[in-house]
């Protein structure tokens, strides 16, 4: 695959972002869900996260306890 554009990243990002909430779903799964409709490869869907989306993941991961807690400045 060759590096993708900003379009495609942002338009996976929504893609992820709407099939979550459609399927109520999370983040990492709805992407699992995706590669398995499309056959998308899960290293070529990898590519096609931004900062944001990546954030989102380790965030349901911590929760699920999947990841050990970051510290968080109190808001």
């Amino acid at each position: 695959m060759t590096t993708p554009t900003k379009s495609e990243i942002s338009d996976f990002s929504l893609l992820i972002e709407t099939i979550s909430s459609d399927k109520k779903l999370s983040k990492m799964d709805a992407i699992l869900w995706h590669c398995d409709q499309t056959g998308l490869e899960v290293d070529v869907a990898s590519k096609l996260l931004t900062s944001a989306l990546k954030a989102k993941i380790r965030e349901e991961a911590q929760e699920l306890h999947l990841l050990k807690r970051t510290s968080k400045l109190p808001i």
